[in-house]
């Protein structure tokens, strides 16, 4: 595993290969000193061209609980904001040394780009491309289902069978892709509820059933409901007249959150827009996996680290 671009790229024995290693991680995680000495002597360069909390931060904390070396360098007060395009900055970090580099950026492809341009002699980690794909995030959120499935069982398990709604801003969203591409390798049947507008062009060629009335989508019983962010930074258009009528149509408000199984798994990548996509009631339920998503997307952002520079095989 040399880099990780895409989860389209994985096959399914890869793909339960990630996600198993990511329990040992985990189980790192619950030791008194949440330490491994593995990567000790590598550097691994966050390369993020876009804002970001949650994974910037999950990717650090990762890196370092390996006991790897991370330089981060954040678009704004770069020489990023000078004019100075991603070959040369990619370049200028590799002088550096670095072994590894996670990057961020708002054009689709960028990643697989910096991987297969020979600019640089070092594993690729794709943090999110444009709108195309976040394959960390899928991981993590496919990590999340399987462990809130199978419990301590989990192990060499798939997803097979297990039914996902995935609700909001499918044009937009890296995550639902990244999602769709590894839940349907790993068994899970997927379907995507979103207005006309919020849908991409030739999704009816996609492995997967699409909805336009949340509340038909709902009354099927999903064992998975995943609430997507509204992305209005990427939106240059009108999508839908205004947040009141998003949240009738597409929010998980009370009343629907209400009518789900009692065992439904309630999801979100974050940040979340309570009122709008989610209400306070269904983020803050016992029944939401938000936090378990951020906690597993360190455990699996570890293997992933694990596999691309220890030589470990998934």
């Amino acid at each position: 595993m040399k880099h990780l671009l895409s989860t389209r790229d994985l096959d399914r024995d890869t793909a339960i290969g990630i996600l198993d290693v990511a329990e040992d991680m985990a189980d790192v995680a619950r030791r008194a000193v949440p330490k491994l000495p593995t990567l000790q002597g590598r550097t691994v360069a966050n390369l993020f061209f876009e804002d970001s909390t949650r994974t910037r931060l999950s990717f650090e904390a990762a890196a370092k609980r390996l006991s790897a070396d991370v330089i981060t360098l954040s678009a704004k007060g770069s020489s990023v904001q000078k004019g100075e395009g991603l070959k040369d900055t990619a370049q200028t970090i590799a002088a550096m040394g670095i072994d590894a580099v996670v990057i961020r950026h708002p054009a689709s492809g960028a990643a697989r780009v910096l991987a297969d341009g020979g600019w640089i002699d070092a594993a690729i980690i794709n943090a999110g491309d444009g709108t195309h794909e976040h394959p960390t995030q899928g991981l993590l959120d496919a990590y999340t289902m399987r462990k809130t499935r199978h419990g301590e069982a989990s192990r060499g398990k798939d997803l097979d069978g297990l039914r996902v709604t995935i609700v909001g801003d499918i044009l937009h969203s890296r995550v639902a892709r990244s999602n769709l591409w590894l839940l349907t390798t790993l068994g899970a049947e997927v379907t995507l509820v979103a207005p006309v507008t919020l849908l991409p062009t030739g999704v009816a060629t996609w492995p997967a059933t699409v909805r336009h009335d949340l509340d038909d989508a709902l009354g099927e019983k999903p064992d998975v409901v995943m609430m997507l962010r509204i992305q209005s930074e990427r939106m240059n258009a009108a999508f839908f007249p205004n947040e009141r009528e998003y949240a009738r149509e597409w929010g998980l408000d009370d009343a629907r959150f209400a009518a789900l199984r009692p065992d439904t798994m309630v999801m979100h990548p974050g940040p979340m827009m309570r009122g709008l996509e989610i209400s306070a009631g269904a983020a803050d339920s016992a029944r939401s996996l938000v936090l378990d998503q951020v906690t597993n997307g360190v455990s699996i952002r570890m293997a992933v680290l694990y596999l691309v520079l220890a030589g470990g095989a998934a």
